[in-house]
């Protein structure tokens, strides 16, 4: 294998052979900024996932690593993030109970799984896949998991145990545990969660305006989860309010990841095997995104097919080192390439400081109350919801409204797994209803040129012996009888009709069922005696169309343009139409 083919597969040679000085300070200084976020991020997404906090740190130190060796993106940040924490615990929670060591075994499985399919998408180029989750799907998706995130914390701020994976599950046994919540936990949480959410959106003009510089603003608002966790760890420790009911972290280990196994039991691996699959394609939807976007601000390139592979291997660096699946996450990503970062090798030192954190650090965050974890994830999603997606959906596309609205509610009632796959089946069969019934135009031509448009749109010159009919949607097998039954409801209304030219300039691909159409078609107009003719055929479509019987057995012609078409079948002058 020739060195520019090994780098397609390992991008870090590519990088790494031009990394100097400048790089490794930029790299440096967003390594240490991303460190201090992802100390408590790591630990309280792991507190959504229902795992113990170290596999949050655990599942940001060797992924990171994989990814910055076989990725493509310079500022992408892999780990934990909170959508994919939320379908881990809910794909987890039906097959072990929380807190044993069968969950665990299976988040490392669910991983393993994860890391594997993201692997094959990308050795055999299968990234268009997540084409299937349109847009309007994502949007929704992700939308009614902030809500289902936020409120899954709720019974942690407020020192009540909760339970349920969908929302009304979550809000009943809320309602239930209330009369037992634990008011020093909830005044921690609370004033935990107003702190965080004031640090968002009040910090930063409140630093500037006292003349602090933009950038040194910026870090210290990013670090603004951290200030949350010191203060409110201190405060429990210096009070003892562990011993009045506020739940706390407790003993994390002091260790690097470590080396683990996940269960590959059949039995377990065909529970996981559908959940693996809808977080893999929801995952790499995101991290993708969030990759692209980032790279077209330093016109950068990302390969997706290869982005398929640095997950992969994330995600299985996660399944054997403690952790539970990764993703490129937005915010983490954000604050890496505001921090300067110029090459993934920023990932790596991040992976280094979280080791560091983990062998050093987890002492300290034994007093660190759940319900300022809590606050941190609350205050994460709840910028991932938008519910302006319905109203901008509703005045656009009415069918992309109605999967924009069934995924957020059947998120919302039944849970993420049927939500999201409610949601692709959505769109898959509003896009069949859609292509179905395609959009054709009978058209003529605008006086003094040499365009076509349509009759009802536009003041055109057309025959009464020549029919122009626009189909403005490729052909398959989905909406081949419905052009048969336009044409003959069309053909059967005009005595004088003697030509009829199907204008080819928007058809990219015509299948099997639709070529017999057309042959249908052909033969019916034959019979009426009213020739078919075509126009404007693109060159793939006509050499699929010269390997059949069609343009044998047409009783017309095949026409370079629309124009020309008009000139030769319609000797008489064309009068305007009505």
């Amino acid at each position: 294998m020739n060195f520019s083919k090994l780098t397609r597969y390992v991008p870090a040679l590519e990088w790494g052979r031009k990394y100097n000085s400048d790089a490794l300070s930029n790299d440096l200084i967003a390594a240490v900024i991303v460190t201090i976020m992802l100390v408590p991020q790591s630990l309280a997404y792991a507190l959504l996932a229902g795992l113990p906090p170290e596999a949050g740190i655990y599942a940001s130190i060797v992924p990171i690593i994989f990814y910055a060796i076989f990725g493509t993106s310079r500022a992408l940040a892999v780990g934990p993030v909170a959508v994919v924490s939320l379908m881990t615990a809910a794909a987890v929670g039906q097959v072990a109970e929380a807190g044993t060591m069968g969950y665990a075994m299976a988040a490392l499985t669910l991983a393993l799984l994860s890391g594997v399919m993201l692997l094959l998408m990308g050795v055999f180029r299968l990234g268009f896949i997540a084409n299937f989750l349109s847009h309007p799907v994502i949007a929704g998706f992700i939308t009614a998991s902030g809500i289902l995130i936020a409120a899954s914390q709720l019974g942690h701020v407020l020192g009540v145990k909760t339970t349920g994976h969908t929302l009304p599950e979550m809000i009943e046994s809320l309602v239930v545990g209330l009369p037992t919540m634990n008011w020093i936990t909830a005044i921690i949480g609370i004033a935990a969660t107003a702190f965080l959410f004031w640090v968002r959106k009040g910090l930063k003009p409140l630093l500037l305006s006292k003349g602090v510089p933009p950038r040194l603003a910026d870090v210290l608002t990013k670090a603004g989860p951290v200030a949350a966790v010191v203060v409110t760890t201190v405060v429990v420790w210096l009070f003892g309010l562990e011993n009045h009911g506020v739940k706390v972290v407790g003993d994390v280990p002091q260790s690097l990841p470590p080396l683990t196994m996940p269960d590959l039991s059949p039995s377990l691996v065909g529970q996981l095997f559908v959940p693996a699959l809808l977080i893999t394609v929801i995952g790499f939807v995101e991290s993708i995104s969030v990759a692209q976007t980032l790279a077209a601000k330093k016109r950068q390139r990302i390969d997706p097919d290869q982005e398929l592979i640095g997950l992969g291997a994330a995600n299985i660096g996660a399944a054997f080192t403690g952790g539970y699946p990764v993703t490129g996450g937005f915010a983490r990503s954000v604050v890496n390439f505001d921090a300067g970062a110029e090459t993934p090798a920023a990932g790596a030192f991040t992976a280094i400081g979280l080791a560091i954190a983990a062998v050093a650090l987890t002492p300290l965050v034994y007093f660190l109350p759940k319900a300022t974890l809590a606050a941190t994830i609350i205050v994460a999603v709840l910028s991932l919801v938008d519910l302006s997606i319905l109203k901008r959906s509703w005045g656009y596309s009415r069918p992309d409204f109605i999967a924009v609205a069934a995924t957020i509610l059947l998120t919302l009632l039944l849970g993420v797994e049927t939500g999201v796959s409610a949601g692709v089946g959505l769109s898959v069969v509003l896009y069949l209803f859609k292509t179905s019934r395609p959009h054709i135009a009978e058209v003529g031509l605008v006086p003094n040129t040499q365009h076509f448009r349509n009759i009802k749109r536009h003041t055109v010159e057309t025959h009464p012996s020549l029919l122009t009919i626009r189909i403005d949607e490729s052909l398959y097998f989905a909406n081949a009888r419905f052009l048969e039954d336009y044409v003959y409801n069309r053909v059967q209304k005009d005595c004088e009709l003697k030509n009829v030219v199907f204008m080819f300039s928007a058809v990219n691909e015509v299948d099997l069922s639709a070529l017999e159409s057309l042959e249908a078609i052909n033969s019916r107009l034959k019979d009426m005696n009213i020739m078919l003719h075509l126009s404007e055929v693109k060159g793939p479509v006509m050499d699929r169309l010269k390997r059949s019987h069609l343009l044998h057995d047409l009783s017309g012609e095949v026409f370079l343009s629309q124009f020309d078409a008009m000139h030769k079948l319609t000797p008489m002058k064309a009068t305007a139409a009505e």
